[in-house]
């Protein structure tokens, strides 16, 4: 369902556009596929091959409040 209306809108898109005559909101349609490949492929590659590291300044993390500590309150520390 979100994939028509989706399309739908974006057909609408379109045809306002055209009969406003404003330009289309998007490059070309060669260039922006080679743009969201580029950057799918990029965002696989990077993810596939960079390397997953241990998280070694948690502790120095404000985060939440919820029983895990703060780097301010050395007393109620558990992580690490």
């Amino acid at each position: 369902m979100k994939i028509v209306l989706g399309l739908l809108l974006a057909l609408g898109v379109g045809v306002v556009c055209r009969l406003i005559g404003l330009p289309l909101p998007a490059p070309l349609a060669l260039t922006g596929a080679v743009l969201v490949l580029a950057m799918s492929a990029g965002y696989e590659l990077v993810d596939r091959l960079a390397p997953h590291r241990e998280a070694t300044q948690r502790k120095n993390c404000g985060g939440s409040d919820a029983g895990v500590g703060t780097a301010r309150d050395s007393s109620r520390q558990t992580v690490g």
